[in-house]
């Protein structure tokens, strides 16, 4: 696959994001950007479980009705969730119905609310971040799995945290910042991420 690729607009972005105008706006918009508060990094990573075996698109088309089908991933909300939401959940075409998925999401609601004082999702996060800085010239260089992202998924299921694996937890480090894989020649990387502060290396 080829590094940057001109958009609608003209500017070079990451391949994966000029497949679709949905795709474009959570490049640009999204992706690789800090998460900030574990309500918003528990429903990035609800989303990036639900994901697995799907396509992103799928996902993201559907994020407005997750967010009304789980409480707008409030977790104490979410993890009082009992058979009836499942069954709820079940029958509700907005989202993907699976049943491990679903019944995941509430333990990782509880798992999220059990962590113990002083430790948080985005702490875990940072603690396993990939910190070299250096930019893929391509999306072929952009791995599927890190050690990182394997102690990551390690850490998140000793915690109880279930549905992820290596694979979700680099997702969700991309996704949310905590490793920034915009090709080197991406608008993003190069103009829209200036400030150091707007996403972490």
């Amino acid at each position: 696959m080829s590094g940057a690729v001109r958009g609608s607009d003209g500017r070079l972005r990451c391949a994966w994001a000029v497949a679709s105008s949905d795709y474009e706006l959570y490049h640009d918009l999204e992706w690789g950007r800090p998460v900030v508060g574990e309500a918003a990094l528990f429903e990035r990573l609800s989303l990036e479980a639900f994901q697995s075996g799907l396509s992103w698109i799928t996902i993201l088309r559907k994020r407005e009705s997750f967010r009304t089908a789980f409480a707008g991933f409030d977790p104490a909300a979410v993890a009082q969730f009992g058979d009836d939401d499942v069954a709820r959940l079940m029958a509700d075409a907005g989202i993907v119905r699976n049943r491990a998925k679903i019944v995941a999401t509430v333990a990782n609601a509880r798992a999220l609310l059990a962590l113990p004082d002083g430790v948080t999702l985005a702490g875990i996060l940072a603690a396993h971040r990939k910190v070299d800085g250096l930019a893929p010239a391509t999306m072929d260089a952009v791995p599927a799995i890190t050690p990182e992202s394997t102690a990551l998924a390690r850490e998140l299921r000793a915690r109880g945290f279930r549905f992820v694996g290596p694979t979700t937890a680099y997702a969700m480090m991309q996704a949310t910042g905590f490793v920034n894989d915009h090709v080197a020649d991406c608008w993003v990387r190069t103009d829209g991420l200036q400030d150091p502060g707007q996403c972490r290396p």
